[in-house]
Formats: C-alpha cells, structure tokens, sequence
C-alpha cells in the first residue's frame, strides 16, 4: 500500500521526500544523506528513477501522496544549473492545471516546498563573481515560482557543495547529521532554517557540468 509513512506524534508534519538521482551508486553525497531519511519517522521517501525507470510516471499515485502531505522536498543533483530529466517530467505531469494551479487547482495550497541540492562544484564557484556567475539560489528560482504559482511556502533549500570531490564515505559525515535535524524541523516545526553551507570542495576552476 502506498501512503504516507505513519508517525507516533499527530501534531508533526508529514514530509514527502522526493528523490531523484539518475545514478545514486555514483554519489557519496546522496547515499549517506538517503540513510538519514530513510529511518525518519514521518518522512516519506521516494525514489523517481527506481519507481519509474522508463519515465511512465503514475499521476494520480503522485498526486495523493502530496495531498497526503504537508511538506514536499525535491532532493536532486545540480544537472546543467537546474534537475535530472526525470524532475522537469514528473512537475510536467503531476503539477496539472486544475489541481495544482488554475480554476479549481488549490490542492498544494497552503503546503511547503523545499529543495535538497547537491552540487559537483564548491560554493566560490556559485556566486556573481564565481565561474557560474549566479548563486544556486538563482538556478532554483524556476522551481520557487512553480511552487508560488500553486500556492505553497518556500522554504530555504540544503544545499551541499563540493560534491565531485568527494571520494570517501568520511568527507560527508559531517554533513549528514546537519541533514537529519533539517527534516527533523521541518516535521516537527513545519519549516527549518538553512544551515551554514556544506562545502567540500572550493576550487574557482570547479567544472559546472560536475553532478552531486
């Protein structure tokens, strides 16, 4: 049966943790942070390219799972300043007109949005005077308005930098930890604050097509 995950406390929020990495056996990053969440009572976890691998996404499966919750969180690499395919055709498809925006569509109205982003390059490079020109906040403001457009809060993304220079287990674990009570205030408080950035790697000639 697909639903949310059940938690003891009724009064927490109930976060819908949308993942989606085309090859998570390649990222250090996203496989340590999946083991946070994974064991997160109130956090739902889905994995976009395990679930539909030839991209025959299940609208109406998608669409009450976030009915059923009050927080959505995408959690992606940076690919080419913006997500993997398979998150531009799941928004495409399940983000509908009359049901998340338009005549009759309030049904994401009221709940909150956020984003985990991993990104190959360190943080000097995501700057206006760094190699991409603009921060990751400026790359995530296509995904900020989407959310408005349907009616839903913005909350600050996690973002980890530096994650095309990871190369053992041990340079994330300080970062997971960080991770965990970031979901942890959002279901318990219904929004978190955006930690100090995670960075790894601060090198100006960072390439940009480096995924997380």
């Amino acid at each position: 049966m697909i639903g949310p995950r059940p938690m003891m406390d009724s009064n927490r929020h109930r976060v819908l943790l949308i993942h989606a990495h085309p090859a998570p056996h390649r990222s250090l990053v996203n496989r340590r942070l999946m083991a946070e969440a994974e064991d997160l009572d109130g956090v739902t976890v889905r994995h976009l390219y395990e679930i539909y691998p030839d991209f025959l996404i299940d609208v109406g499966t998608e669409q009450r799972l976030m009915e059923q919750h009050d927080i959505i969180v995408l959690q992606h690499p940076m690919y080419w300043y913006s997500a993997p395919a398979l998150v531009k055709e799941w928004m495409d498809l399940v983000w509908e007109p009359g049901w998340a925006y338009g005549a009759g569509g309030n049904a994401l109205t009221g709940k909150g949005f956020s984003q985990v982003v991993s990104c190959g390059g360190g943080k000097a490079v995501y700057c206006s005077t760094g190699k991409n020109r603009h921060t990751v906040g400026d790359f995530l403001l296509p995904f900020r308005q989407s959310a408005r457009l349907c009616g839903m809060r913005w909350i600050d993304p996690f973002v980890v930098y530096g994650a095309g220079a990871m190369r053992n287990p041990g340079d994330i674990e300080s970062f997971a930890p960080v991770y965990r009570r970031w979901l942890e205030d959002l279901r318990d408080q219904g929004s978190a604050t955006a930690p100090p950035a995670c960075d790894c790697w601060d090198e100006p000639g960072t390439d940009p097509t480096l995924h997380g």
